[in-house]
């Protein structure tokens, strides 16, 4: 970097065919500099491309220190940013000078998130190895899946023995070509041919094993002496080093900014003009920015304003098939990522993705709660109650007549329920008025009785019922005609914290308290009648009378004592509607019943299994008895001293004959006939 921020004081044009730091590309600080190959920037984001195509949002990433290496991952973890659906687990920094346990170290820190599988990798080869080292020693094997930057690349000696541990890793490289006329150049080139470059000498002594000078050769090392016959990839190993591509385009390219130059400045002229004697550094840089050419690989050479490359990148798996270890090309990346998936293999062999996500996604019907700072992970909250997972982020609740669905991604309308005529709960409601029509069509028969009790004509009977009907009957043309009722659902009746067993209730709309008001006034005419009933139990003329009525009253009230506390003791309860009906319609019901009942009954027992005692003589009423009574001691005082009381008894059956003959009496109390 230094020789750069010197060259630029220097305004002299910088053509690189190996540096990929971030920064270079500020073009306030380097705007000299010019590059054949692509930024670390565009490397980031073909593995931040790599890491969402694989499903992968929870990373670690590890960097060698110094340039490359930190800003790789500077560079990575911008791009994840912008991008949103990525975090980091752990970033970690190897030290230039790691100390002993370094390694293990960072493998240990790397593990403290199980999830975070993925290792994102800026590091020197040496550091790299090292690294797959201590993942081996700390028996992470098939654990960790690495994503390499072009340091990796395809090269073996970062994996030299450590090729379990580097299976499935996923590296990337600029996209190049192996030139074979360089091969051909290459491998011909010996000590004879090639003395223009002063350093050639050294790689042959390296690359052989050997010393050219005898002097150099020292008993017992082992190293022998250069015959000059060795030959390249004959006698030693021979790879095309990665960036040879590079480095012809960058000459070309600073050759054709030469020549473009020199057409436009020295116009037919051969060689150096005086406008070039002296080149300006500011119009070279123009001409290089400008040039346009195809490489020797077959790719365009074109700068942007930058003076970056545009960015082209294969990618690699490192794969171990039948012990048979290769790196594979798998994709590409120029501007937009293609990877071929299918031909992708995982550790032991696999083909499925493994995963590296912090948090599980979440059911249907739950919403992500994400933590604090990061983004990629959240706590799941099911959507309950009355709640449907709106999103993945959010709970809404449903509609007042809707409840969720099963799986809670939506509302579904609150099924209906009312009293239908085959529901068990009308069975008997039903049942007891069948009985009260049939006693009632029973009894409707003879009015005749035994007496003829005073304001009971026919005319004054229907004069008093239509009186008070007619009050009733007011009231409810009042009520109906200022709040008239209509059929309507109810949710909130029957809304439960289960929202599976809520249901919406077919009723009409009347409140408690007009129901009060309807039954207010039947109840006050019942305790009235109560009362009268308790009045004249003792009179004479009516104690056959009222002592009926008495008892249908007291009956009367207990049952609808009864049915309040039971109607309104329910309205909390799950079955409140069929409760509330069923008791209102079985109380009116039993109150007629109890009235035919407590009247007739009495009088069916004695037609039925006393016939003898229904004849005139056990019709007579208690003032003809008592009224014999007095009579008979008038006309007889000592009569009444007769031990069996005969002469009673023939003077009441004497006036008892009168009474019949002259008069006939009908039953006060109901107008049935015996």
């Amino acid at each position: 970097m230094e020789q750069f921020t010197f060259q630029q004081m220097l305004h002299i044009p910088q053509v690189s065919y190996a540096s990929t730091a971030p920064e270079l590309s500020d073009n306030t600080r380097y705007d000299f500099f010019s590059r054949v190959v692509p930024p670390d920037t565009y490397q980031a984001q073909a593995m931040v491309d790599i890491v969402k195509a694989m499903r992968w949002n929870y990373v670690s990433t590890v960097a060698s220190e110094g340039n490359y290496g930190e800003s790789g991952v500077d560079a990575f973890i911008q791009k994840s940013r912008e991008d949103g659906d990525l975090c980091i687990s752990q970033s970690v920094k190897i030290p230039r000078e790691p100390r002993p346990g370094e390694f293990d170290k960072i493998i240990r820190r790397l593990s403290e998130n199980p999830n975070a599988r993925v290792v994102i990798i800026f590091a020197n080869e040496d550091d790299i190895r090292r690294l797959l080292q201590a993942a081996k020693k700390a028996n992470q094997t098939g654990h960790f899946i690495w994503v390499g930057s072009d340091s990796w690349g395809s090269k073996i000696s970062p994996i030299l023995n450590q090729e379990e541990m580097a299976e499935g890793a996923v590296t990337i490289l600029p996209k190049r070509q192996s030139i074979r006329a360089f091969d051909r150049y290459f491998i011909s080139r010996t000590l004879e041919n090639n003395r223009r470059n002063i350093w050639f000498a050294e790689f042959w002594e390296n690359n052989f094993q050997c010393k050219l000078s005898r002097h150099a050769v020292k008993k017992g090392s082992g190293i022998k002496k250069c015959t000059n016959h060795e030959r390249i990839g004959k006698d030693s190993s021979y790879e095309q080093e990665g960036k040879v591509q590079f480095v012809i385009d960058a000459i070309y390219a600073m050759a054709h900014a030469l020549h473009n130059m020199h057409k436009d400045l020295c116009p037919g002229k051969v060689g150096l003009c005086s406008k070039m004697e002296s080149i300006n550094g500011t119009l070279l840089l123009k001409y290089i920015r400008h040039v346009n050419f195809t490489g020797i690989a077959g790719t365009p050479v074109i700068f942007n304003v930058n003076g970056d490359a545009p960015g082209r990148y294969e990618i690699y798996q490192y794969q171990i098939t039948n012990n048979m270890t290769e790196y594979k090309i798998i994709g590409h990346w120029t501007d937009q990522l293609y990877l071929n998936t299918d031909g992708m293999q995982w550790p032991g062999a696999s083909q499925e993705v493994p995963s590296s996500i912090c948090s599980q996604p979440c059911r249907l019907g739950q919403r992500k709660k994400t933590v604090k700072g990061i983004p990629c992970c959240w706590h799941c909250e099911n959507c309950d109650g009355y709640q449907y997972q709106a999103d993945t982020f959010t709970c809404k609740m449903c509609r007042f007549d809707l409840r969720p669905n099963a799986n809670n991604t939506g509302c579904d309308p609150i099924p209906i329920v009312k009293l239908e005529w085959s529901s068990p709960w009308a069975v008997i409601p039903v049942l007891i008025a069948i009985l009260g029509i049939m006693a009632t069509l029973i009894f409707e028969q003879g009015k005749m009785s035994v007496s003829a009790p005073r304001f009971i004509s026919p005319a004054s009977q229907l004069v008093i019922t239509f009186s008070l009907i007619s009050f009733q009957l007011l009231g409810v043309c009042i009520w109906f005609g200022v709040d008239p009722s209509q059929a309507i659902i109810d949710y909130e009746d029957q809304r439960t914290s289960n929202p599976k067993i809520a249901r919406g209730v077919l009723k009409c709309d009347i409140s408690d308290l007009s129901l009060i008001c309807l039954l207010g006034y039947s109840m006050l005419l019942m305790v009235t009648c109560t009362v009268y009933a308790i009045k004249t139990r003792g009179v004479p003329e009516t104690f056959n009378e009222a002592k009926p009525i008495g008892f249908t009253m007291y009956t009367t009230c207990i049952v609808w004592l009864a049915f309040i506390p039971i109607f309104f003791g329910t309205s909390q309860s799950a079955e409140k509607m069929y409760i509330q009906t069923t008791t209102l319609t079985i109380s009116v019901s039993l109150s007629a019943s109890v009235s035919l009942g407590m009247l007739y009954m009495p009088k069916v027992y004695v037609i039925l299994f006393h016939p003898e005692q229904n004849v005139p003589k056990r019709k007579r009423s208690l003032k003809a008895v008592v009224t014999a009574a007095t009579m008979s001691n008038k006309f007889n005082p000592k009569g009444g001293l007769r031990p069996n009381g005969e002469a009673k008894s023939e003077l009441c059956e004497s006036l008892e004959t009168q009474a019949l003959a002259s008069k006939q009496t009908y039953i006060s109390y109901s107008n049935h006939a015996i």
